[in-house]
């Protein structure tokens, strides 16, 4: 009965139905077509569900509320099927600006917004209206990102306009991004950045300024403006807008009131006061002297990042090969230091999934974390940049392995205890959770 129940609700709504499949195939068209055939629910996940007493719960309500909920949501995508983009007042605000402002007309420009949907319509409509140079990219999307980043920003990322050419790569002037770029790269090629909408939490609107508003390296600035002598008024100046909410969205969102109070208790806290985030008119200066401190030049953490992407590139088969590696896979190699000896770990720490009803810890929501656990006096590190020379290998690198495997297991159980009293204990993980070991490495 329910079932049927089901299919006649879809039968009813089939063109709407339609309709959101083909506006998501718009927008998702560089999607892998096996991908775009999965299940959302797959049956490895419906093994893993608990079968509920259906006597113990109102299942008929549940049902009926289920389908109020559906009927309103198809009202509401009924309502926006007739929606068009000239309707769109905050995209024709940004086309509008976009080609009304000197610079943006003709520089480079960053635009952040938080959704993958957002990112992929607005480089669909101002493809649409004309404009040239137009990339985006988000956590879904199938291009190299490295290779994006060095078309937007190629001086900063070691290469450069007339190397592009040679190369017969397109350049990219605007660069449609969600928060994937907002952090821990070298954008600084550009000076212009647009917040299409904000963020919640106004440290990642300051780390979304960041990528442009960096430290400028001489040499390269030297380069730049040997090969593009119209930008000497741009350099060093960055500018930015935001689109903030009209005033009767913001009676119901009051998001702008939330991030600006946040800015504000971030200003106290920082012991700085002055400058401008939101508005012009705010009174706010932790922007730049945060940046600074927050990111300064290029990290090796960065760095780290961007090499692995360059592995990718030159490997094409080494994403394919990583993922089928099974879980706690173990190698070792000689130290780089004779006479030390380390283990080297890499664990997933899992996190509560916010975006999933009652918050449940999984391993994708969670972080890669690195330790280095040294024999000879039990210290534990953990900040990559300190690990990486010492696992840094080749295909040439001989595999060592003369740790007996108890001093193993013993050594792997002290990390994991330090994870519990450290990272757990911090994020009050429950009974239950523990973090998940990936690779390991005996260094000897």
């Amino acid at each position: 009965h329910e079932k049927a129940q089901l299919e006649r609700w879809k039968r009813r709504h089939g063109e709407l139905i339609g309709y959101v499949h083909d506006r998501q195939r718009e927008l998702w068209a560089d999607e892998d077509p096996e991908d775009a055939d999965e299940d959302f629910v797959t049956d490895e996940m419906l093994e893993d569900v608990d079968q509920l007493p259906r006597d113990q719960y109102k299942v008929e309500e549940i049902i009926a509320d289920t389908f109020d909920d559906m009927d309103q949501l198809a009202e509401f995508l009924d309502d926006l099927s007739d929606f068009k983009t000239q309707h769109d007042d905050k995209l024709q605000a940004l086309i509008r600006l976009l080609k009304s402002d000197p610079v943006l007309k003709v520089h480079k420009v960053l635009i952040f917004t938080e959704f993958a949907h957002t990112a992929r319509y607005l480089a669909k409509e101002l493809k649409a209206a004309g404009f040239e140079g137009v990339e985006q990219i988000d956590s879904g999307s199938k291009r190299d990102r490295s290779e994006v980043i060095r078309r937007f920003a190629p001086y900063y990322n070691g290469s450069s306009s007339p190397q592009l050419a040679t190369e017969a790569q397109q350049p990219i002037r605007v660069l449609i991004s969600t928060d994937i770029l907002s952090e821990g790269l070298n954008l600084q090629d550009a000076t212009r950045l647009i917040n299409y909408d904000l963020h919640w939490n106004p440290v990642r609107l300051m780390q979304r300024i960041g990528r442009v508003d960096r430290r400028m390296n001489p040499d390269i600035e030297a380069r730049i403006l040997a090969d593009h002598p119209d930008q000497k008024d741009l350099r060093g100046k960055i500018v930015y807008w935001n689109f903030l909410p009209p005033e009767e969205l913001e009676d119901l969102l009051r998001l702008y009131t939330r991030v600006a109070h946040k800015t504000l208790r971030i200003s106290k806290t920082f012991g700085i006061e002055g400058k401008k985030l939101l508005r012009p008119e705010d009174d706010y200066d932790a922007l730049r002297i945060f940046n600074q401190t927050y990111e300064g030049k290029t990290t090796p953490l960065e760095e780290m990042h961007l090499e692995f992407q360059r592995l990718l590139k030159a490997h094409p088969e080494l994403e394919t090969r990583l993922k089928a590696l099974p879980g706690r896979v173990f190698s070792g190699k000689q130290h780089p230091s004779p006479g030390a000896q380390a283990v080297f770990f890499c664990y997933r720490l899992p996190r509560p999934d916010l975006s999933k009803p009652h918050a449940e810890w999984s391993e994708e929501a969670g972080e890669t974390q690195w330790y280095l656990y040294h024999l000879a006096d039990g210290q534990i590190l953990q900040e990559p940049p300190e690990i990486v020379n010492l696992i840094r290998s080749t295909p040439d690198t001989p595999r060592k392995h003369h740790m007996a495997q108890q001093n193993l297991s013993d050594i792997r159980a002290k990390v994991e205890l330090h994870i519990k009293n450290t990272y757990l204990k911090r994020v009050q993980a429950p009974m239950g959770i523990k973090p998940i070991l990936k690779a390991w490495m005996e260094l000897s």
